[in-house]
């Protein structure tokens, strides 16, 4: 039976690049947990990706000196655990969702097609923000990047894509992107599927994706869009196995904090220009 009718709005959707910072400020934690209700905000952290002990804690620690109302650490480490009623009750209860890093296939195949896999996706639906970093990021669309080769140029075999949570079917997402430089394994993903857009993010960077279609960029790197919907030529179909391959009409913005991207219209926008003035400087007058 279809669920009914529902005038909230998705909740936002903030896949993080990884090593995002975890003193000083903490921004994009910040941000996270303002989206999620600040210090009302119930976050639960899902460190399925990690293979540490002690993931889960450290973020429950970060939230709560941050001033999170609650943070609920949910440990799943089998199928089995994520069936668990509990756990899926935690998720329901939250008002914000954080997967952490770690590798995306573990988390995807521990996770994909349970309840509580099914109860991230409904929270998102009606409300709450869902955040990832790393790993967490990568699994967020419909089409994971779940491995792939380093290096700039697109090859025939540099990437391999698999199921992820379906939180957007829009967007590639993935991370560590200038720092392991994964150019070539993101313009591979979106030849094979150019509806989507494929965004690479950086370390210590995130994108805001709300339901008014728009992501915003946060952090200190950039996000690396790659926009094939003018895509006019592929030789992915012809080229032999490792071979590199040709890509005709496709539209890259570098997009810095402050910049936003509409995923509907594919056109990104800067912030208003802030003049620069060097801290040795004194100003110079004006002698006109």
């Amino acid at each position: 039976m279809p669920s009914p009718p529902t005038d909230t709005p998705r909740g936002p959707i903030v896949p993080i690049g990884g090593a995002e910072a975890k003193t000083g400020t903490r921004d994009i934690l910040a941000r996270v947990l303002a989206l999620a209700g600040g210090s009302e905000a119930r976050i639960a952290v899902i460190p399925t990706a990690s293979e540490l002990p002690d993931t889960g804690d450290r973020y429950a620690q970060l939230f709560t000196e941050l001033g999170a109302g609650r943070v609920d650490v949910i440990e799943i480490t089998t199928r089995e655990h994520a069936r668990v009623p509990g756990a899926v009750e935690t998720v329901e209860r939250a008002t914000g969702i954080f997967m952490t890093g770690g590798n995306q296939l573990r988390l995807s195949t521990i996770l994909g097609g349970t309840p509580l896999a099914k109860a991230i996706r409904r929270q998102n639906a009606t409300g709450t923000v869902v955040a990832g970093t790393s790993a967490g990021a990568a699994v967020i669309p419909e089409h994971m990047i779940a491995s792939g080769s380093t290096g700039p140029t697109p090859t025939t075999e540099s990437v391999t894509l698999a199921p992820g949570l379906g939180l957007t079917n829009r967007l590639i997402i993935d991370q560590h992107f200038r720092q392991r430089d994964r150019l070539g394994r993101l313009l591979t993903a979106v030849s094979y599927n150019p509806f989507a857009i494929g965004v690479g993010i950086d370390e210590d960077t995130a994108l805001v994706l709300t339901a008014d279609r728009t992501f915003e960029i946060i952090g200190s790197g950039t996000v690396t869009v790659v926009d094939p919907s003018e895509l006019s030529y592929s030789s992915m179909d012809s080229a032999r196995r490792g071979q590199p391959v040709s890509l005709i009409g496709l539209r890259v913005h570098v997009l810095a904090a402050g910049c936003t991207y509409d995923k509907e219209t594919r056109t990104a926008s800067a912030p208003p220009r802030v003049p620069f003035l060097d801290e040795d400087e004194d100003p110079v007058p004006d002698e006109s």
